[in-house]
């Protein structure tokens, strides 16, 4: 299969769902095209509203739709979801504790050229802080379909965050996947890597980088980075208590921090954390942003030799 977007499967997912249950509504922030959302506009145009580039007020609509007994997916970029209408999550959906799905798409770098302002690398962390809140990140097409569906059926406020950028395939079947539930797809006993959406993949390709030099490590797809799978990093702790975590995210707040405060709960462990080390993205392509900012496969297997050395 040709790479693809995780936004990609926003159309797919939404359309599945909407087939399946009247309940399902999209607020659409004026993005469908970037988002995906045109093949749910077509098939239920009476389920689909645009409230044009007024992020806060398709925050509030969702939120009355959701204490009206419909499923709303309120629909924008990750940048603008986070931070324009953070007010409105906090104090319309999380506190009463609504049943409403955000998806934010071109989250992390992926934005590349369009730089820093629609480069969201803070929104883990912003929603991470909110009471009730779930946050999800899928790996690749095929996954982005299937915890999109779980989640409209996942009680309260879920995060759903998405890539622009194409990344290939991992799963073939999604179908086993469950919201907080992180996925072992390598095994091994000197470390083990901790990554989630379009960093799995460099993930894997560190492992096999690894293996040739005689180093077995486990890796773990974390889609779901709150809440935590607590017991997948408790065994990784017991395994071999070498830990790297890798996220297209400020280092602050994301996956890193969330794994780190399980590592000091334990008072066990070592964590090396791979990602954006507190800066504002810039303008390029998204392969020289993550190279800029030393997300590759690379970056993450010297990090777990580090570990091995000690």
């Amino acid at each position: 299969m040709s790479p693809r977007a995780t936004r990609d499967a926003i159309g797919e997912a939404l359309y599945e769902l909407g087939k399946e249950d009247e309940r399902i509504v999209v607020i659409d922030n004026d993005i469908g095209g970037a988002c995906k959302t045109d093949q749910f506009k077509v098939a239920f145009p009476l389920r689909h509203f645009n409230v044009g580039i007024a992020e806060q007020n398709g925050a509030g609509i969702a939120a009355g739709m959701a204490a009206s007994g419909k499923i709303p997916f309120v629909v924008t970029f990750a940048a603008f979801a986070s931070m324009r209408m953070a007010e409105m999550i906090r104090q319309e959906m999380c506190y009463p504790r609504l049943n409403v799905k955000i998806i934010g798409s071109h989250a992390g770098l992926t934005t590349a050229s369009n730089g820093a302002s629609h480069q969201s690398v803070e929104d883990v962390g912003i929603f991470r802080s909110f009471p009730h809140m779930t946050i999800v990140m899928a790996a690749d097409y095929p996954s982005a379909v299937e915890l999109t569906k779980k989640a409209a059926y996942y009680p309260g406020p879920v995060y759903l965050r998405y890539t622009r950028a194409d990344i290939e395939d991992i799963y073939t079947n999604a179908k086993d996947l469950e919201i907080g539930k992180a996925v072992f797809l390598k095994e091994g006993k000197d470390a083990a890597i901790l990554a989630n959406g379009d960093t799995v993949r460099l993930a894997i390709r560190a492992a096999d980088i690894l293996l040739r030099e005689g180093i077995r490590v486990s890796v773990l797809d974390v889609h779901t980075v709150k809440p935590l799978d607590k017991d997948a990093v408790r065994k990784v702790l017991d395994e071999s208590g070498k830990l790297v975590s890798v996220e297209d995210h400020n280092v602050i707040g994301g996956l890193g921090s969330a794994v780190a405060e399980v590592i000091a709960e334990e008072g066990r462990g070592i964590l090396r954390r791979v990602g954006i080390n507190d800066e504002f993205g810039q303008c390029g392509t998204y392969e020289e942003l993550m190279d800029h900012y030393g997300i590759t496969a690379e970056t993450i297997a010297e990090a777990v030799r580090e570990l091995c050395r000690k």
